[in-house]
C-alpha cells in the first residue's frame, strides 16, 4: 500500500519535472573579455565529442531520432562551426598547429525518473598551455567554457540537441569576436 507522504513526494516530483520540462538554465558561463582573448589567433579547431552515457544510450532509437548519437553530434557541431566559417581541423592537421585547439563537447545525463533525463551539456575549448612554474611542462588545458543544464524526457530529446547548437553558436560569436576577417 502506497502511503500518502510517497504519494505527496511523487505528486511534488511530478509537478517539479512537468515544470522543468524543456526548461534549461545556464549554470556555469566562463565567457568573458578574457577568456575570449585565449581564442585569438587559432587556425580553426578539432571537435571531440565525449561518448554519450549507459543511462541515456538504451535510448538509441529516441536518440538517433533526436540527432544525439555520438556521430550525429560530432557532424552537427562540425556542420554548425562550418556555417560559421570555423576551420574544422582532421586529427593530423591538429597536432601540426600551434596550441592544439580542441573544442570538447560533453553531454551527460542522468536519468531521475523513468524516461526523464537531467542533463548537463559543456562546450570547452582546450589547448596546449604552459605550467608558469615550470614552462617546460605542457598540457591541454580549457581556457573558454560554457555549460547549460535542463531536464528532458525521451520525446524531447531534440531540446538537448538544440540547446547544444545555441552553446556553440555562442563559441562560434566568440570565436569570431577575436578573429574577425580582414
Amino acid at each position: 500500500m502506497v502511503t500518502a507522504p510517497v504519494i505527496m513526494k511523487r505528486l511534488v516530483m511530478l509537478v517539479s519535472a512537468v515544470l522543468l520540462i524543456g526548461s534549461a538554465v545556464p549554470v556555469l558561463a566562463i565567457d568573458s573579455k578574457e577568456t575570449r582573448l585565449t581564442l585569438t589567433g587559432l587556425q580553426g579547431v578539432y571537435v571531440a565529442v565525449e561518448e554519450l552515457q549507459p543511462n541515456v544510450m538504451k535510448y538509441e532509437k529516441h536518440l538517433r531520432k533526436s540527432g544525439l548519437t555520438k556521430e550525429q553530434i560530432q557532424q552537427g557541431v562540425a556542420q554548425r562551426l562550418r556555417e560559421a566559417e570555423i576551420r574544422i581541423l582532421s586529427s593530423d592537421e591538429w597536432l601540426k598547429t600551434p596550441g592544439r585547439p580542441v573544442l570538447y563537447v560533453n553531454v551527460n545525463t542522468h536519468e531521475n525518473e523513468k524516461y526523464m533525463l537531467a542533463y548537463d551539456v559543456r562546450l570547452e575549448l582546450q589547448q596546449l598551455v604552459s605550467i608558469d612554474s615550470n614552462p617546460r611542462i605542457k598540457t591541454l588545458a580549457s581556457t573558454w567554457t560554457i555549460n547549460v543544464t535542463g531536464i528532458a524526457n525521451i520525446g524531447t530529446l531534440n531540446i538537448i540537441r538544440d540547446n547544444m547548437f545555441l552553446l556553440v553558436d555562442r563559441f562560434a560569436e566568440a570565436y569570431k569576436s577575436v578573429n574577425a576577417r580582414k
